[in-house]
């Protein structure tokens, strides 16, 4: 194994393990009975309605327009998680899943962790020149590729027969979800060139640091709690497109379809095989759907994901 990778590999740990001490902790906690049953749903609604919204705000209204201008890393990193997504939304679909379900596993299958786990290891491996593809993979995922899930999602739960009825309701219910509203209004705050002042900025800043680490403990309680099996075989194959094939097909894009600089390239495929983030958990629990196998599938992915990012690394440095 090369220096650089080795040198790696003591912060990879570091990076992903309070993640598993944070989701540790929730599952203590539920074991032990010290927070109760409805403590997972009731965090994670703090999460969607304060933490996220702060940081999805925070995080379009501090980046710098000019940092956008990557028309090519965008199409590589986009087309990657928007075609897994959508394949595995049809295979689900196919499958006789509901659109909202079938949203659902779509996140879990092309939604990495770019936030939590990939801005450090970014900065690890490619120093302050690894930071802007990171920050554009982040607001990618947690704002583009989130807010069509959260789009899908609404539409499959509505049950008006009536076109311009379900559109309606769905426009509604999209104007009042804090997860599309806040980036929307942080981008135009950012556009009109208004600063935020010092005590709103602390109260942004402060609300959402606790986002990542609150839907992590929210993540634990559930897995805490619930006594069922998941599906293995269905979480395995999330698992393997989050791991395997995300990554492989932005590695194709990156250097056969839309040839990237090298910095570039390398930052795209290792931010597309980081494991799957809390996105889709978060909206599981708060559109109140089955949570087991996006829960499994966090899990298991962010475990080997140490054995699959290494491998990663040491084919990218």
């Amino acid at each position: 194994m090369s220096s650089p990778v080795s040198a790696l590999l003591a912060p990879l740990f570091s990076i992903i393990l309070p993640v598993f001490g944070l989701i540790f902790a929730g599952y203590a906690c539920r074991k032990l009975d010290k927070l109760g049953p409805a403590a997972a749903s009731e965090l994670n609604r703090f999460v969607v309605y304060l933490a996220l919204p702060a940081l999805l705000f925070d995080t379009m209204a501090k980046t710098p327009l000019a940092m956008l201008d990557q028309p090519a890393f965008i199409a590589v990193f986009g087309i990657g998680s928007a075609a897994v997504f959508a394949m595995t939304l049809g295979v689900r679909r196919m499958q006789s899943r509901s659109l909202a379900d079938a949203s659902i596993d779509g996140l879990n299958a092309a939604y990495p962790n770019t936030g939590f786990v990939g801005l450090p290891l970014c900065l690890l491996a490619f120093g302050k020149e690894g930071l802007a593809p990171a920050v554009i993979a982040t607001i990618l995922t947690v704002c583009v590729l989130f807010g069509v899930a959260i789009v899908l999602i609404e539409l499959g739960l509505q049950t008006e027969k009536h076109i311009g009825a379900t559109l309606w309701r769905v426009a509604k219910s999209l104007g009042k979800n804090p997860l599309l509203v806040a980036p929307v209004a942080g981008a135009l705050f950012n556009a009109s060139g208004l600063t935020v002042p010092q005590g709103g900025e602390t109260l942004i800043k402060l609300l959402g640091g606790a986002a990542s680490p609150c839907a992590l403990v929210a993540l634990g309680l559930f897995l805490g709690a619930k006594g069922e099996a998941h599906d293995a075989r269905t979480t395995g194959v999330l698992v393997a497109l989050k791991l395997i094939a995300q990554p492989l097909l932005t590695w194709w894009l990156a250097v056969h379809v839309f040839p990237l600089p090298a910095l570039w390239a390398k930052t795209a495929v290792i931010l597309s095989a980081l494991p799957t983030g809390t996105g889709p958990f978060m909206l599981a629990e708060f559109y109140r759907r089955d949570g087991s196998v996006t829960s499994s599938t966090i899990l298991f992915s962010t475990v080997l994901s140490l054995i699959t990012v290494t491998l990663c690394l040491a084919v990218m440095l």
